[in-house]
């Protein structure tokens, strides 16, 4: 038997709730509006939405008669339907980042690459942020703004550039770029909504790196700048 409008928006609604409550371990006491507000700072889909999803708690109550889940007093029109179905499909099984904007090919170096090198590997393969290894140890990324920053202060300094960077390596310069708070290394199962959420709560993060565990000894499998959040915004948009 086809669903009602009001059976299916019952049934999203739950499905959001039910998600938020269990991913984030709020408490079945909470109101729908605080556990939505909660998560807020949590989720870059709520975050977006919030009123939306405010609203969507109220409208839940009117169409449903007051202790009674299965007697329906009002009918959502199509459109109030297709926004909160597509809302639970974002929250409860939101895009891997992996598989939507991930960059498949991440192009790596070791740290006793000269500098040179790898400057011209970075323009060569117009790639600017290089995962730097130490055997099989993420030591940090080689990022080109960075990077620049770095040879700027050693050209103000009257060091001798073209020397310099025939004769550095790439592990000898990690220290200078300054703290690791421009990466992270993140798991196979980053959603989009995580991944944006990260961008959003750390302005200085620049790249995610994706490993399969997230570890630091795993082999890099995507990498996500924040040059991609237009791209995860559209992906959302239209999900």
């Amino acid at each position: 038997m086809k669903k009602t409008n009001a059976e299916k928006f019952i049934t999203a609604y739950n499905q959001i709730d039910y998600s938020l409550r269990t991913i984030y371990d709020f408490k079945r006491s909470m109101s729908f509006s605080d556990v939505v507000r909660r998560s807020v700072v949590l989720n870059s889909v709520v975050r977006k939405y919030e009123e939306d999803l405010i609203d969507f708690g109220r409208l839940r109550n009117a169409i449903i008669h007051q202790g009674n889940n299965k007697f329906i007093i009002a009918e959502p029109h199509d459109d109030i339907v297709d926004k909160i179905e597509k809302l639970a499909a974002l929250i409860a099984e939101p895009p891997k980042a992996i598989d939507r904007v991930g960059k498949k090919e991440v192009i790596t170096i070791n740290d006793d690459m000269k500098i040179g090198k790898a400057i011209e590997l970075i323009a060569r393969s117009g790639y600017s942020n290089l995962p730097t290894y130490k055997g099989e140890n993420l030591i940090g990324i080689l990022n080109a703004r960075k990077l620049v920053a770095v040879l700027g202060n050693k050209i103000a300094d009257g060091v001798n550039l073209q020397e310099y960077v025939d004769n550095a390596t790439v592990g000898s310069i990690m220290n200078e770029m300054g703290e690791d708070y421009y990466f992270m290394l993140a798991d196979a199962d980053l959603t989009i909504d995580q991944a944006m959420n990260f961008f959003e709560n750390n302005r200085k993060l620049l790249i995610i790196l994706i490993t399969k565990n997230g570890k630091d000894t795993a082999k890099p499998l995507a990498i996500i700048s924040y040059s991609d959040i237009i791209d995860m915004k559209k992906i959302l948009d239209v999900y």
